[in-house]
């Protein structure tokens, strides 16, 4: 048993370890930005706009939208809301809006406004009865996924651009919000060297007054993302030994387009101790490939799900997750899958020995994938890249700029990010 707990400690370090720190520091805001060139906005057209179901008139939240015949690509809030920067020569253009479940949408720029557009998407589902999967036949599915692989990934190496948000909230409240460009060299997906991320163009800031004597920080941030590619790093979930100790059962079909997905429910078996993973894959029925995953880990264990993410906790405080909530989607690139987005978000509970209430803690990270450059790749140099355990609200800062972006592409922030994101640049404006 002890073995097996090793194990489990060595195989979720980099995913859930690296995912956040909590230090007791002090601490005033640094002023740096890392800043590179960007074309003015005429270069540019911006569209603003929401993704819906038709009939339900609900939000799609990370619904990807690209544009047709081009590398340029964003995704959609949690709340469906998106901003999608289109460079001005492509105007004329169309975009290509996908969601699972949902038939594919494509859409003439033309016809779309600068703001307030509302796009509509039809339910896609073929529905079928529960089927348990028989006891061997996990080992062999997932098998098979795994073995698949190369076959449905990218297997060469890429360089892709990247946005990439962090946020930290107390309670109700944002006490750190932090946003960058990377350039990411993607490696091949069987290739068991790590994806290397190099900083283009960043801004932060964090209200330590706000955070008692208590600094919450992400640690890795950027890299956790990354590593939430299960296919690129398939030993973060499922690896031949663990398989084992879940269950699988074929909730459904659905649809993503014209592909037959199954959708596959998985949760630990009632006898595994250890603090795994459940949730929901979305597999290619004929390729099988994994189109996307929703998962969460088992945080009932509180002293086990706490060692797994606390490096050093306040004292007189019990520190433990909540919840750990995780999502990763791949989108079709030139006849293969390659990674588009993930989000991470974890929740604290500060359980105070001698205070009537308790603090939560919500860190949330997301990357979306905005760009591919067709130049030659070249690894970034050593001493440009981000360390592994980089902490991004220690790298860069700056919010009071509105256009700081530029022709970037970017995630359209949430509404209480977007309410922080003006009191910092009202806040910064009076300074």
């Amino acid at each position: 048993m002890k073995t097996k707990r090793t194990t489990f400690h060595s195989r979720n370090r980099v995913i859930l370890i690296l995912t956040t720190l909590l230090l007791i520091v002090s601490g005033t805001l640094s002023t740096f930005a890392a800043t590179v060139s960007v074309p003015d906005s005429t270069q540019y057209v911006k569209y603003r706009g929401t993704i819906i179901d038709a009939e339900s008139r609900r939000p799609l939240g990370f619904a990807t939208l690209t544009l047709e015949g081009s590398n340029l690509s964003t995704v959609a809030n949690s709340e469906g809301e998106f901003i999608f920067k289109v460079p001005i020569t492509h105007k004329g253009g169309q975009v290509i809006v996908n969601f699972l479940g949902h038939k594919e949408r494509i859409i003439s720029l033309s016809s779309l406004k600068p703001d307030k557009n509302k796009i509509e998407m039809e339910l896609q589902t073929v529905t079928l009865s529960t089927i348990s999967v028989h006891p061997k036949d996990p080992d062999m599915l997932m098998s098979a996924i795994l073995g698949r692989r190369g076959d449905n990934y990218n297997t060469e190496q890429d360089k892709i651009v990247v946005f990439y948000r962090e946020s930290i909230k107390k309670n109700r409240s944002y006490v750190s919000l932090s946003e960058a460009v990377l350039d990411v060299y993607k490696q091949p997906i069987l290739s068991f060297r790590m994806d290397l991320a190099e900083l283009s163009k960043g801004r932060k800031s964090t209200d330590y007054s706000k955070l008692d004597t208590v600094t919450f920080k992400l640690q890795g941030g950027p890299y956790t993302s990354l590593m939430l590619d299960i296919m690129k790093n398939p030993e973060e979930i499922f690896t031949d030994e663990m398989i084992k100790n879940y269950e699988f059962e074929i909730e459904n079909i659905s649809k993503v387009g014209d592909r037959l997905m199954y959708v596959i429910d998985f949760k630990q078996k009632p006898e595994i101790k250890e603090p795994l993973y459940f949730g929901k894959l979305y597999v290619d029925t004929e390729s099988l490939a994994v189109l996307s995953a929703t998962f969460s880990l088992n945080v009932s264990d509180k002293g086990a799900a706490a060692d797994l993410f606390i490096r050093k906790k306040p004292l007189g405080a019990r520190v433990y997750p909540t919840e750990a909530n995780y999502q990763v989607n791949y989108r079709e690139k030139d006849g293969k899958w390659v990674f588009g987005y993930s989000r991470a978000e974890i929740v604290f509970k500060v359980d105070w020995k001698r205070r009537l209430f308790n603090t939560y803690y919500t860190s949330t990270i997301e990357m979306a994938v905005t760009d591919w450059v067709k130049s030659p790749v070249k690894n970034a140099k050593p001493n440009e890249r981000l360390r592994s355990n980089v902490v991004m609200m220690d790298e860069v800062s700056g919010f009071g700029d509105p256009d700081f972006w530029g022709v970037y592409n970017l995630i359209e922030p949430e509404k209480p990010i977007e309410q922080a994101i003006r009191k910092i640049q009202k806040k910064l404006s009076h300074n």
